[in-house]
């Protein structure tokens, strides 16, 4: 019989990536959890971890089992809440997105409800195929990024293949984000022409550096001018202090990001669907459903600029 223990291990075990961390973690020695994984897998015939060099990874079969674990688990742990003087389990809850603000905005106002002692919460800003591993492998719950004409067989066939669903938020035209001193800031839109004299700014995207993975529109139109960066701050600097450029769907938030920033109308025959990813296995969690409401607030504060 599967015993809650069991499923707390699995739980760990999927955090940690590591028998010998997970081991610490849960203060007991290495073997004795190494046995009581064996013996799980045995007892319900599928293999959850793949122990490899690199360390331990989920298995397809694995990551639906965890899932079914985490809602077990949750709600043992609110039955002892509701019946019992037992302090609830430390809630856990992971986001991995492209580099939207609006996404750290939803992030900050479910900080501020979220009324607990304790808790382990994690918002990645990270690579489009990280984003889509992540919540494949369940190390997060929601994944934010966007999908297009260009892009989408692609990013959809990746989704499919990680029994992943994408949920629409919102639809945009491109912008530019630019320095409230360059000299197109003031125009009505900007074409391609008027870009080509200034820097293009981009996320880099790693081992999977490709065009359909790329965080910005347009990536396979050749420009003079290219610098890569890893996080957002970098890169707003870089647009006030290069008159650089970078394409985006134009909601900003002046409450986290400088007002410095600028976005600009891009004329160009082009959509961007930005939406969330979750797990088709995986039912989402009260802390993922009030995220996504936040999300959607936040959104809508940022497009009307408030």
């Amino acid at each position: 019989m599967i015993t809650l223990q069991q499923l707390k291990y699995v739980i760990e075990v999927s955090r940690s990536r590591s028998i010998s961390k997970a081991a610490q973690n849960l203060f007991i020695s290495q073997p004795s959890l190494s046995n009581a994984i064996k013996e799980l897998e045995n007892e319900i015939g599928i293999a959850i971890f793949l122990r490899t060099n690199k360390g331990i990874i989920l298995t397809t079969e694995g990551s639906e089992f965890l899932g079914y674990a985490r809602q077990v688990v949750e709600q043992a742990a609110l039955l002892e809440s509701r019946y019992s003087n037992v302090q609830p389990l430390q809630q856990h809850f992971s986001v991995s997105s492209q580099h939207y603000a609006f996404a750290v905005s939803a992030f900050v106002r479910l900080l501020k409800e979220y009324n607990q002692e304790e808790y382990e919460f994690t918002l990645k800003e990270t690579k489009t195929y990280e984003i889509i591993a992540d919540v494949k492998n369940l190390r997060s719950e929601i994944g934010i990024l966007y999908v297009n004409d260009f892009n989408k067989k692609v990013i959809y066939k990746f989704l499919e293949e990680g029994n992943l669903i994408f949920h629409q938020l919102f639809e945009a035209n491109p912008h530019v984000f630019i320095s409230s001193q360059n000299p197109l800031a003031k125009q009505a839109f900007v074409t391609l022409s008027d870009l080509m004299p200034y820097p293009y700014l981009s996320f880099e995207q790693g081992d999977y550096n490709s065009f359909y993975f790329s965080e910005e529109i347009l990536s396979t139109i050749s420009k003079p001018k290219n610098i890569t960066v890893s996080d957002r701050a970098t890169l707003f600097n870089l647009l006030i202090g290069l008159n650089g450029y970078t394409i985006s769907t134009g909601v900003i938030s002046h409450r986290l990001n400088s007002k410095n920033i600028v976005a600009v109308p891009l004329l160009v025959d082009e959509r961007i669907t930005v939406g969330y990813i979750t797990h088709k296995n995986v039912k989402k969690s009260p802390l993922a459903n009030i995220y996504i409401e936040y999300l959607k607030a936040s959104i809508g504060d940022e497009q009307s600029g408030v």
